[in-house]
């Protein structure tokens, strides 16, 4: 048996709530995680991240500094990670670094999309070659440049033979579907928690709704939701992402204004759940699946792993956990994987995912 080689996956989705970092050991066809930290970003930098995921005035400014100091949090993020698994910098291969998006359009006339957290600053602060900027080569090659993780899906989880999926509900919501012929599909859903968030953010100035209490508290506007679902997003065909520069506050306050009646706050975070979880099983509504399996941030809300169980009968939701990586840490692992494949020269990208032409090596390296 070979000896294991060692990487550090970064992580920070469109929750923009911290950076997920995780060591992961790659030996023969096998993967372990050996240690995970979360770095929660400081409050003025999360707020300057969140102010860069819209226009705005003086961006090329902000942009800069921002890039800057979530290179650092980052950079903080593997080296506290790396020594509480006990390994010396020296240890690891490479660096995986998501980045973080502030901007995601798959499906204009001119796509393209934007991760910051400069990887020159990683690499430097860290003195571990860092591979960042996953996506664009991906978009250049004609794809959506997401989802990225089905092909980790399927390699992290063994899933194949029976219809399985496993959706991982962030701000976005992210589907992998492996079918009963072993055909490997995946495509963003719509939104995660990402209006759920935005919505409780709003009213009660919390950065999510703990366990969907909240949203419990209230009940499903059917207008609202019928709105809500007649997006053209919901019906286009796979391949599809999004982002919420689609899916905000903007958009949500545009399906509200026009209702003749006033809609409870609770009543209108009841329904945003019910958003994610019919339109994840409106996506997966044809698959006779034996299970699907959750990850991300939305495994811990309860109401919506029951809302899903409930649509989904007799389907099995059970949560990634269940299949050996605890939902916190599957993106994270994702890239350090794909940190991986760079490296060995090996495409990382799903054509069938993404529609891009073809098979790509993912990545730009920024050596040590």
């Amino acid at each position: 048996m070979s000896d294991p080689r060692f990487f550090v996956g970064l992580m920070s989705g469109t929750s923009v709530d911290g950076v997920d970092a995780l060591v992961l050991a790659l030996r023969d066809d096998q993967l372990e995680i050996i240690a995970c930290h979360d770095e929660p970003y400081p409050e003025p930098l999360r707020l300057a991240i969140l102010s860069l995921c819209q226009p705005g005035i003086n961006e090329i400014d902000r942009l800069g500094v921002v890039d800057r100091d979530v290179a650092d949090t980052f950079a903080k993020a593997a080296l506290t990670v790396i020594d509480q698994a006990d390994l010396k910098v020296g240890d690891i291969e490479a660096i995986g670094s998501h980045g973080q998006t502030i901007r995601h359009r798959p499906s204009q006339d001119k796509t393209f999309t934007l991760q910051i957290g400069d990887a020159h600053r990683i690499a430097e602060l860290t003195g571990i070659t860092t591979i960042a900027d996953f996506r664009r080569r991906d978009i250049a090659a004609g794809g959506q440049g997401a989802p990225l993780t089905p092909a980790f899906h399927r390699v992290a989880f063994g899933i194949g033979g029976n219809a399985t999926a496993v959706v991982n509900i962030g701000g976005i919501c992210n589907v992998t579907l492996v079918d009963a012929n072993d055909k490997l599909l995946g495509f963003d859903s719509g939104p995660g928690n990402t209006l759920m968030d935005a919505w409780v953010r709003k009213h009660h100035d919390r950065p999510f709704d703990q366990n969907g209490l909240w949203a419990e508290s209230g009940q499903i506007d059917e207008d609202l939701l019928e709105c809500c679902l007649n997006d053209p997003y919901f019906s286009a065909e796979a391949p599809k992402s999004t982002g919420p520069e689609y899916f905000n506050l903007k958009w949500l306050e545009g399906l509200l204004e026009p209702l003749p009646y006033r809609i409870s706050p609770e009543d209108v975070q009841r329904t945003l759940l019910e958003l994610t979880a019919r339109s994840v099983a409106a996506a997966l509504d044809n698959e006779p699946l034996a299970q699907l399996a959750v990850c991300g941030g939305g495994a811990k809300n309860t109401l919506l792993m029951t809302r899903l169980s409930a649509l989904l009968y007799p389907t099995q939701v059970i949560t990634t956990k269940a299949l050996g990586i605890d939902p916190d840490w599957v993106e994270a692992a994702a890239f350090a994987w794909l940190a991986s494949r760079t490296l060995d020269g090996l495409a990382g990208n799903e054509p069938s995912v993404t529609g891009a032409r073809g098979y790509r090596v993912l990545g730009a390296v920024f050596p040590a």
